[in-house]
């Protein structure tokens, strides 16, 4: 059982699948922003960035543009970032509990803390790509310096 479950994590099908899963919700925000442009930029306006229509730009380019480095692990590290430091701000931007009463507080603590998680799993994504990078390079190296003698 054991091997079974460590060859299926081993399978780069299976990352690229927790890849996708860990940005879904950046990546289907940013595309409903998109495709609903006016309904993105109520959005804002209603959370008080201004100008409301460069605010949900600047979201849907972090979200999207976040995602696809991550899903695509080129510069895994930047994409994870900035989807971190976005999700970061929106707790006290957007998500703020303490300023709210009763079911609303509720409901935006959990989501807050929801995003402190998904915070976490987003370094977690950075840290693997740069083990895998560091693993590819002095594997690299290894290769390069067994021919030299």
């Amino acid at each position: 059982m054991v091997r079974a479950i460590e060859g299926l994590l081993g399978q780069p099908a299976v990352e690229f699948l927790a890849r996708v899963l860990l940005t879904f919700p950046f990546w289907g925000s940013g595309l409903a922003k998109l495709i609903d442009f006016p309904g993105g930029v109520a959005e804002m306006a209603h959370f008080g960035f201004n100008p409301p229509a460069l605010f949900n730009v600047a979201v849907i380019l972090t979200q999207l543009g976040g995602s696809v480095l991550v899903v695509l692990n080129r510069w895994t590290w930047l994409g994870a970032g900035a989807l971190a430091v976005f999700t970061a701000l929106t707790i006290p931007l957007v998500h703020r509990f303490w300023a709210l009463e009763g079911e609303r507080a509720i409901v935006a603590f959990h989501t807050a803390t929801e995003h402190v998680g998904m915070i976490g799993a987003l370094v977690v994504v950075s840290i693997l790509a740069e083990r895998r990078r560091r693993h590819a390079v002095g594997f690299e190296s290894r290769l390069g310096s067994q021919g030299a003698n």
